[in-house]
């Protein structure tokens, strides 16, 4: 039921107010206190109304924030002394598709366990069910956006003189103008009525959905430009010179970053990173743990010791000793930060080094099957094979990762190195597994 991001879909398929109910329930049954907070999508109204029944159903007081961003909603698990969040949001999903995710008190999504535990009771339809004496209250608590922006400006030096365009997508981003302009930047904003339809551009902010805003940023002779999806716990970025930044680039940046304030400490990011950003942390005295594909599993790498960064190339950022929920607000100021501590967003962009990437996706009958084989196969070929996400191999001159789509009957094949002919060579080998499997 429950993915990476929580469970996401269609409103009226595979999202419904039963579901929201029943979710409500099963995490009632292990809470006291629990946080509810919805994104901007009309549907979210009712899927927080039922949500917030079956938590009080089963006992749990119920906190009802309003329509705020995913981390503003994760802090507050913390900052109002509860034991849990329901998010109701899609992301950065199209508006017809909304969804739920779960927080704990860390600002941590709900981890493989406690997610198992959600599920059993669901699937059981084991509730703790209350009588009458017993139900949970529900209570309304106005302002939480604004205990974000403030905690954000305690934490960051005056940007008096930097010029910033803020790309909101009719989203929840508006903390994020709220905290630069009180330190003293000069903000313009795109696209910033809140409307859970996103009429003016997809709610994923990426090279395809910016357009509007590496023009407004050329145009205006900005420092550089940001953008928020849906729910505001991703951030990508636009050059001063308009040019949109690939997340494999901000990665690399806001890795070098910590690692250099962190002396020599590490980072993680999913197995399907850039090899670019491995070796930025290496020269800057850092190392590079690989993690499954998702931010969830980023966050419980980054929550042990000695971590000081992770990411995702699609614009999630955690600095765990800030948060362990992705945060675009914190993420748009440190970028701030580097910029005005650093120089121009294209220049230190263009300082991070180029490789050669191929990707190639391929239809097979049965991908379980498949990868099976070919996990097989790539282990009697190669010593260091990685198998925590797919099947993954790295050499001298770069790597390549076969992986099982999650959504889709297809295996999907990235090779990358640092010259054309080592892509080459390492997507032929790949490609090679994967067609030797589909015989067999």
């Amino acid at each position: 039921m429950f993915g990476t991001s929580g469970v996401r879909g269609t409103v009226g398929d595979e999202i419904t107010a039963e579901l929201a109910l029943a979710v409500g329930r099963a995490v009632g049954s292990d809470a006291e206190r629990v946080l509810v907070g919805r994104d901007v999508r009309d549907s979210g109204a009712l899927l927080a109304d039922a949500a917030s029944a079956g938590l009080r159903e089963c006992g749990a007081d119920v906190v009802r924030v309003g329509v705020v961003s995913t981390p503003v909603l994760a802090r507050h698990v913390g900052w109002l002394d509860a034991d849990a969040a329901v998010g109701v949001t899609a992301s950065h999903n199209p508006a017809p598709d909304n969804g739920l995710k779960l927080w704990s008190r860390s600002g941590q999504a709900f981890d493989a366990a406690a997610i198992d535990r959600v599920e059993r009771r669901i699937h059981d339809e084991a509730y703790d069910l209350q009588g009458f004496a017993d139900l949970g209250s529900e209570t309304t608590h106005d302002g939480a956006s604004d205990r974000q922006v403030d905690h954000l400006v305690e934490g960051f030096p005056s940007f008096e003189g930097l010029s910033v365009v803020v790309d909101l997508g009719n989203g929840t981003g508006r903390p994020t103008v709220d905290a630069l302009v009180a330190l003293d930047a000069e903000v313009t904003t795109l696209n910033g009525q809140q409307d859970g339809r996103f009429p003016t551009r997809k709610s994923e902010p990426n090279a395809d959905s910016l357009g509007g805003l590496c023009r407004t940023v050329a145009a205006l002779g900005a420092d550089f430009g940001i953008a928020h999806d849906g729910d505001s716990d991703r951030m990508m970025a636009v050059t001063d010179e308009g040019t949109f930044v690939s997340g494999d680039v901000l990665l690399a940046l806001f890795s070098r970053q910590a690692v250099t304030e962190g002396d020599g400490s590490r980072v993680a990011v999913p197995v399907d990173t850039s090899l670019l950003v491995r070796d930025v942390v290496r020269e800057a005295g850092g190392a590079v743990t690989y993690t499954r594909v998702g931010d969830v599993h980023v966050a419980e790498q980054v929550s042990e010791a000695g971590y000081v960064f992770g990411g995702e190339p699609s614009g999630a950022w955690i600095w765990p000793t800030e948060t362990l929920c992705p945060d675009a607000h914190f993420a748009a100021l440190r970028l701030a930060t580097l910029v005005a501590e650093s120089g121009p967003l294209s220049d230190l962009a263009a300082d991070v080094p180029a490789y050669e990437t191929r990707r190639e996706n391929v239809a097979v009958p049965n991908k379980r099957a498949i990868m099976d084989r070919v996990s097989a196969r790539l282990g009697e070929t190669f010593d260091d094979v990685l198998t925590l996400d797919g099947v993954r191999i790295d050499d001298d001159d770069g790597w390549f990762l076969v992986r099982a789509s999650g959504t889709e009957p297809i295996v999907r094949i990235t090779a990358e190195a640092r010259t054309a002919e080592a892509a080459a060579r390492l997507h032929e080998t790949a490609r090679a597994a994967v067609d030797e499997a589909r015989e067999e």
